[in-house]
């Protein structure tokens, strides 16, 4: 039996891995631990990030992607090999795989990212942009005349699209996402607590209290890290307000990208997206009234995705089912 054609997310955050016929089949964590001085592989995925912070000198835990693109070329190709392997465990039959990748990605970003799914085990490489995958993935009707919005808020960027006739009109991307929000919080409790966090930490913060629009009820959320001070550790409450002032820059740049975008948008579709507004997708979508906040910063009506962490896998993996119908929106991966 040959094998089945796999879509990957390859997120700075997260792998999601979609395969044909059965639909999303793994969803890890981008992070790997390897033995320090070698190449050996130790773990990937959930058990590698419960490594992040807490291994020996002998064991180093790494993500091997930053702002959407590839940093360390060897441990990402080891790592999508272990996530291959655990959904398409055959040598002998390579599967076609669509990789998604953001809208302002360079050529030799591009080529490192076909050469190691290659290396990792695929038997040919398409490749679709992240806004447009996620706008397939949402169920937005991309084929039509009325244009469509999305906004793509990953770990490492924010891509931004306008699509219409089954094609990107218009997009920006950013390399700011959730790990710059996650780095505002870590800078934030160094300088008004002098305490020391880890990005699991700063991340938990996030998810427990971070906001990008006033809440009806303010939270708090206690963390512990090191005291910079005295080196000991240290307990501090950590409340909703001052997280929300503390992210405002990253929140404030994914604003402004959408906005940016709304600027250059034709002015027939201008009026579409009024109506139909902006569909929010990936991790960031989570954060907790980044839709009120967009929709009271931009005046059009804003909603998030279901399901918003899988939409661009779910997008890809539409094309690996129906390959003939969607290839007009694969990015042509014919190399000079």
């Amino acid at each position: 039996m040959r094998a089945r054609d796999l879509a990957i997310d390859l997120g700075t955050a997260n792998t999601v891995i979609y395969e044909r016929g059965r639909g999303v089949v793994l969803d890890e964590p981008s992070v790997v631990a390897v033995r320090a001085g070698t190449a050996q592989l130790l773990a990937a995925g959930h058990r590698a990030k419960e490594m992040l912070g807490r291994t020996p000198d002998s064991v180093t835990a790494v993500r091997p992607l930053r702002d959407g693109v590839i940093s360390d070329a060897d441990v990402t190709e080891r790592m999508l090999r272990w996530f291959v392997d655990q959904v398409s465990p055959s040598r002998l039959f390579r599967p076609r795989m669509v990789v998604c990748v953001p809208s302002d990605i360079t050529s030799v970003e591009r080529r490192a990212l076909e050469d190691s799914t290659l290396r990792a085990g695929a038997r040919r490489v398409h490749v679709i942009e992240e806004p447009m995958a996620a706008a397939i993935g949402a169920g937005l009707p991309i084929e039509e005349t009325n244009a469509s919005m999305v906004v793509d808020l990953g770990g490492g960027t924010t891509n931004v699209a306008v699509i219409s006739l089954g094609g990107i009109v218009t997009s920006r991307s950013i390399r700011v996402g959730g790990d710059e929000i996650d780095e505002a919080i870590i800078a934030h409790v160094k300088s008004e607590y002098s305490l020391l966090l880890g990005e699991r930490s700063a991340e938990q913060i996030k998810v427990a209290v971070g906001s990008a629009f006033p809440l009806r009820e303010e939270l708090s959320e206690r963390v512990r890290g090191r005291d910079l001070v005295t080196g000991l550790p240290k307990t501090v409450s950590v409340s909703s307000v001052e997280v929300r002032r503390a992210i405002e820059t990253p929140v404030l740049q994914m604003v402004e990208l959408a906005r940016a975008v709304l600027d250059v948008c034709p002015p027939e579709l201008a009026g579409d997206i009024l109506d139909r507004g902006v569909t929010l997708t990936g991790g960031g979508a989570l954060l907790r009234g980044l839709a009120e906040r967009m929709h009271h910063e931009l005046g059009v009506p804003v909603s998030v995705a279901d399901d918003p962490l899988r939409a661009v896998a779910r997008g890809a993996g539409r094309c690996v089912e129906e390959f003939e119908t969607l290839h007009r929106v694969l990015v042509d991966n014919r190399r000079p």
